[in-house]
């Protein structure tokens, strides 16, 4: 890396910086461009020093609750040692970890509400765990100061698309070196590295010092641990590999057909063995040959949905979501038992979240056997301390067995029988002190609708005879788009 390319980089940054008072927010991962784009900022704003430091540096982190734990780590302790770094260097530096909304995140969607796991076509992940809590942050700091200048490690030799898309917003730029932003209004970004290649951000990385006292080389190792051969060079031709093709993001990501670096850190690193249960469950996860049959045949509020003359199934079925509980819960325990010191307390599900699913579970499906404590106490051997318990009906397992027993025992043919009566029952025992008890009737036609077929067979015969005859009297009916451009994401699933 050319020293002079870095000095010119360091003075457009001083310059751009000075030129006004609009707050900069620079996004970090941990990653190697984020920490390059970060150290360079760092670098030219420890030159300026005093009275010209004149505003904040928001350096923000977005952890999506399902981080890779090494990374989760070393994101948090580097955002530590900023803190420190900064005060003692008197920058104004400060730092930002944010989180999803507990209603947004992972584990309440797929465990909770059994969405299916992330695909290419249904990818609901990256706008909730990701987007939405940095825009949040964005946002409020354009309220506040009319502007804000986004500066991030993007690069046009990361990919093609990459590369169409930042030149597209060169073209559309007001300041020099600031685009504008496609999503967010008053945002300018900021891309340092733009021109920058893999090996040029190593290099960078290598020759000058992390600036708030955090190894640059342990990040190297990091990334050569993640790559299948467990080489990392700094120098390539195209046909050599190189760590700019290691990836690192949440350890659930089914977008992926394998997570390649986890595989990776644990072949080449016996110390990170432990994270192999991870590896297994993900696999587990995002197996796409058992998918469709740990799925209900009908969609999130009970619609059914035809494709090619099948139905799409929908949210997973509560023993699913029950047994993917107790194996995260378990799979923490272990860690905390027996990974690195530094994950004794590490958690992969949180309290909150727990909660949240709970709620979700005896509230908005009925669900009023009440299983989550009874998980948690099974696997961990604690009670649960649920400072947000539900409100729910008057009856709870032995109940909820025994209206299984009964519903099967007299109608073993009908197979939802026992959903629609536990709904029903629930429904009316929830409702039943209530003094005004509007809306209670809608309830109970929307969970008889739902169980209106004996099972997946009869449910199939009814929505294939439904679109045979909208199609002889000439209706215009798409099989494939049969729900309103309106719905809201639950009713996708």
């Amino acid at each position: 890396m050319d020293k002079q390319k870095i000095e010119n980089l360091k003075a457009i940054i001083q310059k751009i910086y000075l030129e006004d008072d609009i707050p900069w927010v620079v996004g970090y991962s941990g990653g190697k461009d984020s920490t390059a784009t970060l150290q360079l900022v760092w670098l030219a704003l420890a030159e300026l020093g005093g009275e010209k430091l004149h505003k904040d540096i928001h350096v923000i982190c977005t952890d999506t609750l399902v981080e890779s734990p090494v990374v989760a780590n070393w994101v948090i302790a580097s955002l530590e040692n900023m803190e420190r770094a900064a005060k003692k260097q008197r920058l104004r530096i400060k730092t930002h970890r944010l989180t999803p909304e507990v209603e947004d995140s992972y584990w309440v969607n797929l465990i909770g509400r059994g969405y299916p796991y992330p695909r290419i076509n249904f990818r609901w992940c990256t706008e909730r765990l990701k987007i939405r809590p940095s825009n949040k942050f964005v946002q409020e700091m354009v309220s506040k100061h009319g502007e804000v200048i986004m500066v991030l490690g993007t690069r046009k030799a990361e990919s093609n698309n990459r590369m169409r898309t930042m030149t597209k917003y060169e073209q559309l730029r007001v300041r020099d070196f600031l685009s504008p932003n496609s999503t967010i209004l008053n945002e300018l970004i900021f891309s340092p590295l733009e021109d920058w290649s893999n090996d040029d951000v190593w290099m960078f990385l290598m020759q000058y010092p992390n600036p708030w006292g955090y190894s640059n080389k342990d990040l190297l190792s990091m990334y050569r641990g993640a790559t299948a051969d467990g080489e990392c060079p700094l120098v390539r031709d195209t046909n050599t590999p190189s760590c700019g093709k290691s990836r690192f993001g949440c350890w659930v990501c089914t977008l992926v057909e394998k997570d390649k670096s986890m595989e990776a850190m644990i072949q080449n690193d016996e110390e990170k063995v432990w994270m192999t249960p991870l590896l297994d469950f993900r696999n587990e996860i995002g197996n796409p040959e058992f998918d469709r049959s740990r799925r209900d045949f009908r969609r999130m509020k009970g619609n059914l949905h035809l494709y090619k003359g099948r139905l799409v199934h929908g949210p997973y079925k509560k023993e699913v979501r029950q047994e993917w509980l107790k194996r995260l819960l378990s799979i923490q325990l272990e860690i905390n038992r027996t990974g690195p010191k530094e994950f004794k307390n590490f958690k992969l599900i949180t309290d909150e979240e727990l909660s949240v699913i709970r709620r979700i579970w005896v509230v908005e499906k009925h669900e009023f056997e009440d299983a989550l404590p009874d998980i948690y106490k099974e696997v961990t051997g604690n009670e649960f301390i649920d400072t947000m318990k539900p409100n729910s009906s008057i009856f709870h397992k032995k109940e909820w067995d025994l209206l299984q027993q009964v519903c099967t025992e007299k109608y073993p043919e009908e197979e939802l029988l026992p959903q629609l009566q536990a709904a029903l029952i629930d429904i009316e025992s929830t409702n039943s002190n209530m003094r005004y008890r509007s809306g209670i009737l809608k309830n109970i036609e929307l969970e008889i609708r739902k169980s209106f077929y004996k099972n997946e067979e009869d449910a199939e015969k009814f929505a294939l005879a439904k679109l045979h005859r909208k199609q002889e009297f000439g209706g215009n009916y798409d099989s494939e788009a049969d729900i309103p451009e309106e719905v809201e994401d639950e009713e996708l699933c």
